[in-house]
């Protein structure tokens, strides 16, 4: 129904870390510039940090392409979750060994420094892309650390890029911390950013720029406080919300119902970003809502 009654071709906040879907505004796209430097000058390690929901994974994936683009060997790992053993295997299977050196009887690690020695007398940079780890076994994180600081020639063009949260990144070893050449901060999007998301997802699906309101815009900056999956999350409740009441464009009083419905899943947060209301209890710009009346009426009427 959302689709129909807006004439999108596909979801627009589909919350996909394709990239396709990233959204280059000054802040990302100074991010991915830094990234390419390190490739373009032969550097080995670079450090982003950001809250959760703040983008990481997916400046990743766009940083990946990018530094493909470039003649480097991309493999990218999202390091969070793996079982101890689990991340050299994974790493191997990310990058275009052929079917004989996959089959060699070597242990994996020595695969992986054939690989990296091969690129190297071949004038090629490889670039390895690791997201959260912070959250990585010791293991991966040890052999992370390996990569970055090994002295031999075959590591000299291997770039290493980490992603980790801000408190994550200080139980970084210092090893790898040290070494990092740039260290990318990914802030909260302020009201612009966040109008020039909400435009720019809308038209790369067939709608029209300006469906959300300046106020709407800002109203939904200020509610998600600014966190990009934050941010998507609310901007598709609320073009439910309109849909359900037949309306052009979305407004702030839109977003505003769409928030009260989404608040109680954003309660328990813990990435430091609480939604704007969560700290004191309210439920946003106003007074509470009425006594008995439905938070999210027209949510209700689409979902139940």
């Amino acid at each position: 129904m959302v689709r129909e009654h807006w004439h999108f071709t596909a979801p627009p906040f589909d919350g996909s870390l394709e990239p396709a879907s990233f959204y280059t505004g000054l802040p990302q796209e100074e991010a991915l510039a830094r990234l390419e430097w390190l490739v373009d000058e032969r550097q080995r390690v670079g450090l982003v940090v950001a809250a959760e929901g703040c983008g990481k994974s997916h400046l990743c994936s766009m940083a990946a392409r990018r530094l493909a683009g470039l003649g480097a060997e991309v493999a990218l790992l999202s390091l969070g979750g793996l079982a101890e053993g689990d991340w050299l295997e994974m790493l191997l299977e990310r990058l275009p060994l052929d079917r004989v050196s996959r089959a060699e009887p070597l242990r994996p690690w020595q695969k992986l420094e054939n690989r990296l020695r091969e690129n190297r007398l071949m004038e090629r940079p490889t670039a390895l892309l690791f997201d959260d780890l912070d959250r990585a076994p010791p293991d991966a994180i040890e052999g992370v650390v390996r990569l970055a600081s090994g002295v031999e020639s075959l590591y000299a063009r291997t770039v290493v890029i980490a992603t980790a949260s801000p408190e994550g990144s200080t139980r970084l070893p210092a090893a790898l911390r040290q070494r990092a050449a740039v260290r990318i901060e990914l802030p909260p999007w302020d009201e612009g950013i966040v109008a020039g998301f909400l435009d720019r997802a809308i038209v790369r699906v067939g709608g029209a720029a300006g469906l959300f309101s300046v106020e709407a815009a800002a109203t939904l900056a200020r509610f998600s406080a600014g966190v990009p999956r934050l941010v998507g999350q609310l901007a598709q409740w609320s073009l439910a919300a309109a849909a359900g009441d037949g309306l052009a464009y979305v407004d702030a009083g839109t977003v505003e119902r769409a928030w009260r419905e989404l608040a109680p899943q954003w309660e328990d947060r813990s990435d430091g970003h609480s939604p704007v209301g969560q700290q004191d209890g309210s439920h946003g710009p106003g007074s509470q809502p009425e006594a008995g009346q439905p938070q999210v009426r027209v949510v209700r009427r689409l979902w139940g």
